[in-house]
């Protein structure tokens, strides 16, 4: 039997993770079935359960990927000095994650925005995709808060707020946006960018005489 190579196995997995995602934004995680994965992905059951035992290794899958994609890209922001202002970092980063799936598509629209949505959802019942989700949630606002103590330190931030806040309230923008986008349809990274930027343009308030 001739040997799979590395690059088939990999590319497979792909095809089941993306059918997934698909399915999952369309119908919800509950309301889908592996029968509606195996569909989606045209495998049989056997091609499938080689990767993924279920519906909630699927999940987690697609979480620990998208979020360990995040962390990385914020992770490499970190080490440039000094790294991207916020408004263009966030947008770079948003864009190519958007921008990676953007084949993934519902009734014709972006299907990441809606799986999003949907993950939070599940989050709710399913305490072990919750775990997933905080840690891949805690390791971004690490690399958050490691970009914002270099602002501090290239003079780019002021120092008075702790790092975290502003790490906190940057996730915040980005999964706003997301939200948005779920529930109101697309729009262009370049929105948010522009609006982080026109923020940050606003002068400091002067302490009264």
């Amino acid at each position: 039997m001739a040997r799979v190579s590395q690059a088939h196995l990999d590319a497979r997995r792909r095809q089941i993770l993306d059918g997934a995602a698909v399915c999952f934004a369309r119908n919800g995680f509950h309301a889908t079935s592996m029968h509606d994965v195996l569909k989606e992905v045209d495998l049989s059951a056997g091609a499938v359960y080689r990767y993924f035992r279920g519906k909630d290794e699927l999940i987690a899958a697609i979480v620990s990927e998208t979020l360990g994609q995040v962390r990385t890209a914020f992770e490499e922001a970190a080490e440039l000095d000094p790294p991207p202002a916020p408004d263009v970092l966030v947008a770079s980063v948003l864009g190519r994650t958007l921008g990676s799936r953007e084949s993934l598509t519902v009734d014709g629209e972006p299907a990441f925005p809606r799986l999003v949505v949907q993950v939070w959802t599940e989050t709710l019942r399913n305490d072990e995709l919750a775990v997933v989700l905080r840690e891949g949630y805690c390791s971004v606002r690490a690399a958050w808060g490691r970009i914002v103590e270099a602002y501090q330190e290239a003079g780019m931030m002021r120092k008075d707020v702790p790092p975290d806040h502003v790490a906190r309230t940057m996730i915040a923008a980005a999964v706003g946006f997301i939200t948005q986008q779920s529930l109101f349809g697309p729009a262009p990274v370049e929105v948010l960018r522009d609006g982080l930027r026109a923020l940050m343009s606003m002068p400091q308030p002067q302490p009264e005489a």
